[in-house]
């Protein structure tokens, strides 16, 4: 998969830094300019910026769970998906895909790609 996220920008929210760093250095291996974050409210800043692609969002953060951050990403169009080790997430979108911890990093990718070319992934 290796070139197949080229050019995309990718939003990383993961409280847990060997998660999040696993994660990113597997979309950047495939292309994608990664930012991270550990916070829902610096998480709440970024999806404000032009250009992002897609994003992966643990749901559970040190400052709250994500739900206000899923409402502004479906608002403002971008997709996402929930990384979680919840399997059930109140107050997520539905139809978001919810992939469970832990997933392998071929798991991820295949579903941002997905998101990205806006087709519905299984769960």
């Amino acid at each position: 998969m290796k070139g197949s996220l080229t050019g995309r920008s990718i939003l990383v929210v993961e409280d847990e830094p060997l998660i999040a760093m696993a994660i990113s250095q597997a979309l950047e291996e495939s292309g994608a300019e990664v930012t991270t974050t550990n916070t829902l409210r610096h998480a709440l800043l970024l999806v404000e910026h032009d250009g992002l692609s897609a994003a992966i969002l643990d749901h559970s953060l040190g400052d709250g769970n994500s739900s206000l951050l899923y409402a502004r990403l479906k608002e403002r169009g971008i997709p996402f998906l929930i990384y979680s080790g919840w399997e059930r997430v109140e107050g997520a979108c539905p139809g978001v895909p919810h992939i469970i911890k832990p997933a392998t990093h071929r798991v991820l990718l295949a579903a941002v790609e997905d998101l990205i070319r806006g087709t519905q992934i299984s769960n």
